[in-house]
């Protein structure tokens, strides 16, 4: 029988990489298959000035196992930038240069494998068989336990789907488009981050000169990002393991209340936007070339030579709010989607799920399918916002996240991830606890 190997990675975005960082000094063999020949990290949304919201600490590793050679800190040493990054005084570092460091990060661990696609998973009782397309050629790899890693799709408004085009695409795909929007009528839907920073490059001429910017957006406003400190107390494993002891409903209501705890704008980016209208206005006197359209729904489209889009408003709160407006192109900024790789297909109708079709995981972001008696694991990462929080699907908890997939894998606490002297009791010992679903 070929050589089995104790764990294997399925795509190798920061969440895997996390994990393969982790393992790089422990005894369990273990491979991380990537699909790409060259390592990228949404190359698609790598605007000019576009910044990072998590800080540059929250690295792969460093919360957990700060010598580790994978971390940022080693980057900047290795790179031979440590004092110029210090002197910059940065909060935050641009999403460029980190997605250099996971770009250096994964050609520095041997576990990783590029250009390997993992055409189907099988199970065959005490182990998976992973079927793999890799430089070398197809080979069948064995495998104890599965840790899923491998990212999200866009999002589309349905009534977009259909007209989907060179003039109508999501951000996602922005910067590899780069578009021509000289004398076009844009639409941006979305008003999140990237919404703002597409929005920014479309005004500042990275495109060419828009004839007009229009920016819709289903909040009642342009929201900041709320990273004020309390507030990232919820990024924190501490609240983790108090929202894991909430019943599924409980988890739902406040996962929906935290949304700008994760999904706003950074405050430093409204002022930017915000500077950047006052000079159209003021001191240009281009006030037209930008129109704002909170509270607005994206509802219908239609395309008759241009796009026709119907908006309803909800400020209004009924039909009387439905608006049409006009554009050349459209760029939805309407966010990502979970989604299971295809790969795992045979094994679909066995992974356990609620009764809204997301997965049950237990405190390790790990499962085990229907029927299956034996040991095997299957880790999930990035798909827990339902069941771990707000953080699970965001960069803030990678190293703890995977140093519970190492702790776990391996029945022993190599990673110590516990705090002390945390400011927040969200759960007093006398509490009664609900159990988890």
């Amino acid at each position: 029988m070929m050589h089995c190997l104790d764990l294997a990675g399925i795509g190798a975005g920061p969440f895997n990489l996390a994990v393969a960082a982790l393992m790089r000094e422990q005894s369990l063999s273990h491979r991380f298959f990537e699909a790409k020949t060259e390592f990228s990290w949404h190359p698609g949304l790598m605007l000019p000035g576009a910044m990072m919201q998590t800080s540059y600490l929250k690295d792969l590793v460093t919360p957990v196992d700060p010598t580790n050679p994978c971390s940022f800190l080693a980057y900047l040493v290795e790179k031979k930038r440590f004092y110029d990054f210090l002197h910059a005084e940065q909060r935050t570092v641009s999403r460029c240069e980190f997605a250099d460091y996971l770009s250096w990060a994964a050609h520095r661990l041997k576990s990783v494998q590029m250009g390997s696609r993992v055409h189907s998973v099988l199970d065959q009782g005490d182990h998976f068989r992973l079927d793999v397309q890799g430089p070398s050629g197809r080979e069948s790899v064995c495998a104890r336990n599965l840790c899923i890693a491998a990212g999200k799709k866009p999002h589309f408004p349905l009534c977009s789907k259909p007209l989907l085009s060179d003039k109508c695409f999501h951000a996602l795909e922005i910067a590899l488009r780069d578009p021509d929007v000289n004398d076009k009528r844009i639409a941006v839907i979305g008003g999140g981050q990237t919404g703002a920073e597409v929005v920014i490059n479309l005004l500042s001429g990275h495109w060419g000169r828009p004839a007009q910017v229009t920016w819709a957006s289903r909040r009642s406003n342009y929201l900041p990002l709320d990273e004020t400190p309390f507030t990232n107390d919820w990024f924190t494993p501490e609240y983790v393991d108090a929202f894991r002891q909430l019943s599924p409903h409980r988890r739902e209501e406040i996962v929906a209340e935290q949304k700008l705890a994760s999904d706003g704008v950074s405050p430093a980016t409204l002022t930017q936007l915000y500077q950047l209208f006052y000079r159209l206005a003021h001191l240009e006197g281009d006030s037209e070339r930008v129109v704002l359209m909170p509270n607005r729904e994206l509802v219908a489209m239609s395309c008759r030579g241009d796009y026709q889009l119907q908006l309803e408003n909800h400020l209004l709160g009924d039909t009387r709010g439905r608006e049409w407006i006009s554009a050349d192109m459209v760029i939805l900024c309407t966010g990502l989607s979970e989604a299971l790789p295809p790969c795992l297909a045979p094994l679909q109708e066995r992974i356990p799920r609620d009764d809204h079709g997301r997965l049950l995981l237990d405190n390790a972001f790990a499962t085990r399918l229907e029927g299956d008696s034996g040991e095997r694991r299957l880790y999930f990462l990035g798909t827990g916002r339902a069941s771990h929080g707000i953080a699970e699907p965001q960069l803030s908890l990678s190293a703890w996240r995977a140093a519970q997939v190492v702790n776990d894998l391996l029945e022993t606490e190599v990673y110590d991830i516990r705090q002390t002297g945390n400011f927040m009791k969200w759960i007093t010992p006398q509490t009664s606890r609900v159990a988890v679903a």
